[in-house]
């Protein structure tokens, strides 16, 4: 990654717990920050899917666990742990196959001590994990095998269809949920700064994101002059699953990261905005 410079512009992001990192990035970058916490991780009031999974596992009656997050391993343990310490719940899923939806949740398993069997590479969706799955197909055959998938706040329905098209009897799980956050003044004033034309780069990390803001945007009566608007900014997407809920709105993307990472997304998005933005002022966008 080389050095460039957002030279002065507004730049808008959503991150709630690494929002301190990303404000950082996008100043050092010659960028004014404006940092909105969009996302509020809250766990499910009932863990029973969470200690149903337990009991199963312990009972041997799981072949593969399929991790999606970092975040989602270390609820799960906590979620079990009154029934099942980290120390045993690293043991039995040392004896089942286990995938990891990339580095975060790779990361996780091995601080438990976990043998990782299977990494999806980047960028990391729901695509590249079938994909790689059939490639090894035959070694690590679907058909028949009782799979569990821990979830991230909501069901991945394209995920789970592919699963079963494959043959797996599958269980979801989920710890966790996606809530608004308790207070919504920074995403108002969010909105409204997108509107009056003060945002020029708008830096998305996440699907919940936009459809948090969306949804602030509705509640506020806002919603049509969002959209309007963000047709001025330098909308950049941290990947293809968050560009395919940005394109689903009818919003363009105008930069996708190379790699789904902040740093990739804020530099990226310092390195091009700035030209985007002149072609947009000038219609050619």
């Amino acid at each position: 990654m080389g050095e460039h410079s957002f030279d002065g512009l507004c730049v808008l992001a959503l991150e709630s717990r690494r929002a301190r990192e990303i404000t950082k990035l996008i100043t050092n970058l010659g960028g004014v920050a404006i940092v909105a916490p969009s996302v509020r991780e809250v766990p499910l009031e009932s863990n029973q899917e969470a200690l149903e999974f337990s009991r199963r596992l312990a009972a041997r009656q799981v072949d593969i666990v399929i991790f999606t997050t970092g975040v989602g391993v270390k609820a799960l343990a906590s979620a079990i742990e009154s029934v099942c310490s980290t120390e045993q719940l690293s043991r039995h899923l040392n004896e089942v196959i286990i995938i990891a939806r990339g580095p975060k949740p790779s990361a996780a398993l091995r601080e438990m001590g976990v043998r990782v069997s299977l990494v999806v590479p980047e960028p990391n969706t729901w695509r590249d994990l079938l994909a790689i799955l059939d490639q090894h197909s035959e070694t690590l055959p679907l058909s028949g095998r009782r799979v569990v998938v821990q979830e991230y706040g909501v069901t991945n329905p394209e995920l789970s269809a592919g699963l079963r098209e494959r043959g797996a009897i599958l269980t979801e799980v989920n710890v966790y949920q996606w809530a608004l956050p308790e207070d919504l003044s920074p995403l108002q004033k969010a909105v409204e700064s997108i509107i009056s034309k003060e945002v020029h780069v708008f830096l998305v990390a996440s699907s919940v994101q936009i459809r948090h803001l969306f949804q602030v945007a509705e509640i506020m009566a806002r919603q049509e002059s969002l959209h309007r608007a963000l047709a001025d900014v330098v909308i950049t997407s941290i990947g293809p699953l968050t560009s395919e809920e940005l394109r689903s709105r009818g919003l363009n993307v105008d930069i996708e990261c190379t790699r789904p990472k902040m740093g990739y997304l804020v530099q990226e998005a310092a390195e091009k905005s700035a030209e985007i933005l002149r072609r947009k002022r000038k219609g050619e966008v």
